[in-house]
């Protein structure tokens, strides 16, 4: 019975319904659909390529979904995301899942080991770092950004200054991938959910 309780939380509906209980801000919800929109995509390429050939897509992508979902009430280094790690206990989350959340915090001290932990941290900061790229973008849309894009406004210290470009480039060197083509995929992969990122493009008259 305990396991067909667990089984069912472990749905994207569940985990969304989670998240926007602990969640108000717009901008970090869309974060996380944006993690969760990589980390999915990796799934894929990962199963493809035999690097996890279990990857699961919804599993990926929870995990994508729900890692910063305790940030807004638990913001310290003290609190984030260990209160959200008990709180996935609770709700019956496994505990791949969980390790790869507490593993994105390099202050947790759990080291990435699986493909899902080294991707959960190469996606995060890189994930924002391309929405405030495309943001300032004439049209603040996703079509607009390229990876050149990318690395460029990575080298102006001032823009998206809270962002760290060594979790960015050390995220894909743990991951074995090229910087630029991390970078790429990623912006493929948030393209697929542009409209729900608010970086579909503005309407010109």
């Amino acid at each position: 019975m305990e396991k067909t309780r667990q089984k069912a939380e472990l749905s994207r509906d569940a985990a969304w319904q989670l998240l926007c209980e602990y969640t108000q801000s717009e901008s970090l919800r869309k974060h996380m659909l944006a993690v969760e929109a990589c980390m999915r995509a990796y799934a894929r390429r990962f199963r493809e390529q035999g690097a996890d050939p279990a990857a699961d897509e919804e599993g990926y992508g929870i995990t994508g979904l729900l890692h910063d979902f305790d940030y807004e009430k638990y913001p310290t280094p003290a609190e984030h995301p260990f209160v959200g790690n008990k709180i996935l206990e609770e709700r019956g989350y496994p505990e791949e899942m969980r390790r790869a959340i507490l593993s994105h915090a390099d202050y947790s001290n759990v080291p990435r080991v699986t493909p899902m932990e080294k991707a959960l941290f190469a996606c995060d900061e890189l994930a924002g770092f391309i929405t405030a790229t495309a943001l300032v973008k004439p049209g603040k849309s996703l079509a607009e950004v390229d990876a050149k894009s990318v690395r460029k406004k990575m080298k102006d210290k001032a823009f998206a200054r809270s962002v760290s470009r060594d979790d960015i480039t050390q995220g894909a060197a743990a991951l074995g991938v090229d910087l630029e083509e991390h970078i790429a995929f990623c912006i493929e992969a948030m393209k697929g959910v542009a409209k729900e990122l608010g970086l579909a493009g503005q309407e010109r008259n």
